[in-house]
């Protein structure tokens, strides 16, 4: 295989790709902004604890890596904030769930939110009394 040619068509696909992997930003943005403001409102009303931004979005930190050219440094920081804002969703989002909802799905092989659900404590999935004892109070 000529190396050279096949470097050359990569990067080539890869610039046509690349409008693809930027294009979701704004919407992550949005996202990011309408999750903080969700739960400032929401989860002191519904006295749940609030979620530590900082724990999950770390964007300034790649940039410091002198082996990376300025591109690389752009790219690794939008992906470490697009995926801390996923987890960052992820956690709310479940903690939501849980207080409305804490019931676990059947149990499916290879369904991976019942770890989540798991760790959570949730209510069993078809036991009426698990439910009842977690989720008297509500």
């Amino acid at each position: 295989m000529n190396y050279r040619k096949y470097r050359t068509k990569r990067l080539w696909l890869h610039t046509l790709s690349a409008p693809f992997i930027w294009l979701p930003l704004p919407f992550i943005i949005l996202v990011d902004l309408f999750v903080v403001l969700y739960q400032t409102i929401c989860f002191p009303i519904y006295q749940i604890e609030k979620v530590k931004r900082s724990d999950y979005i770390l964007i300034f930190d790649r940039n410091k890596l002198a082996y990376l050219n300025y591109f690389e440094k752009i790219a690794c920081m939008y992906c470490g904030y697009a995926n801390g804002v996923l987890r960052y969703l992820k956690e709310i989002a479940g903690r939501t769930e849980k207080y409305w909802c804490g019931v676990m799905h059947e149990n499916k092989p290879g369904f991976k939110v019942q770890e989540d659900q798991v760790k959570q404590d949730f209510a069993r999935f078809g036991d009426q009394e698990d439910f009842r004892k977690k989720y008297k109070g509500n």
